[in-house]
């Protein structure tokens, strides 16, 4: 780190890929980061109304969003710090008579944002594997405008979506004990100041997906994609003026990856040694389905931007290249 390095603030959640950069082990040359570290959903509505920070972790269906209508503030950065197949994150009530995902249709399921990426992922492939659509549910949304993705982005329904708003009066863990959800897509009950969940709803409420690994494996085995829920972004002005700093965190990034991940492969093989993970789990680790870059997750992105224009959220199709730095697409 040089004498002269910048100052640049960045909004981190608190992960085993964003511990070496919020603990200082790995910095970009040239920049000095200034941490805070908060919960992606508070984050991403700070970022958007406020733009409070000058890097930060992003929804990435939000940027798509954002993007396609105008807002310009951020470009992204290809360096994926939260990736799950969020689908099988979906809860049903024990009793509601959802034994499979077309069961689905014509229940009344909660949803913290409509717009949040996890949730248009589970849609995508709700629709694309079992043909249910989003207009065939009855949506039940818990965060209201003044503190959330959509209400800094300009969200409305889309033509053919029911989705009533959950007052300030109830939550969705509130509403699924009582039994007035079926379900909920994605249930975040962490304390922050966007979601207001906090009920423990283990006891009437049970996981869509029995095996969770299960249905992930399946699906990337079918598909080949990793679903990615937040991407990196950079203020553009920030990245006008210093437009090296781009590939300067992106390495960074690069380096905190390597760390972590040369943890996990050393627990991996020793796991693997010893007969308590197939080998398989191995293979994969090697093919990194977990990558940072564009070469390598061009067909996530390029899914992901699918999906939103599909359910309604953007008019026309955002293109991967329009997201990202320059500099960074052929990393």
């Amino acid at each position: 780190m040089t004498a002269h390095a910048l100052d640049f603030s960045i909004a981190l959640s608190n992960n085993e890929r964003t511990r070496p950069i919020i603990e200082g082990r790995h910095s970009p040359q040239g920049i000095r980061f200034l941490p805070t570290v908060v919960h992606p959903s508070e984050m991403f509505w700070r970022q958007l109304k406020f733009a409070e920070f000058d890097v930060s972790e992003m929804s990435i269906s939000s940027l798509f969003i954002a993007m396609s209508k105008g807002d310009t503030r951020f470009v992204g950065l290809p360096i994926y710090t939260a990736r799950m197949f969020f689908h099988t994150r979906i809860m049903v009530r024990r009793d509601s008579g959802i034994d499979k995902p077309e069961d689905l249709k014509g229940k009344r399921i909660g949803v913290p944002e409509y717009q949040q990426t996890s949730a248009i992922w589970s849609r995508g492939i709700l629709q694309h594997e079992w043909g249910v659509h989003a207009r065939d549910i009855d949506w039940h949304m818990e965060r209201n405008p003044d503190k959330s993705h959509g209400g800094s982005t300009g969200f409305k329904a889309p033509e053919g979506v029911n989705i009533t708003q959950i007052p300030l009066s109830t939550n969705i863990g509130e509403m699924l004990l009582k039994g007035e959800l079926d379900g909920a897509l994605l249930y975040l009950n962490e304390p922050n100041l966007v979601d207001r969940s906090t009920a423990d709803i283990s006891e009437v409420c049970r996981p869509l997906f029995p095996d969770p690994v299960a249905e992930s494996t399946r699906y990337y085995n079918k598909t080949g994609v990793y679903p990615i829920n937040h991407a990196m972004v950079i203020k553009r002005d920030l990245h006008e003026k210093y437009p090296w700093a781009a590939v300067n965190i992106y390495h960074a990034f690069m380096s905190a990856k390597a760390e972590v991940e040369r943890t996990a492969e050393k627990t991996l093989k020793d796991y693997v040694a010893c007969g308590l993970v197939e080998p398989a789990a191995g293979r994969m680790m090697k093919a990194d389905p977990k990558s940072y870059g564009l070469r390598n997750s061009r067909k996530v992105i390029e899914t992901i931007s699918q999906f939103v224009h599909e359910q309604g959220l953007t008019d026309r199709r955002v293109g991967v290249d329009e997201l990202f730095a320059p500099a960074t697409l052929d990393l």
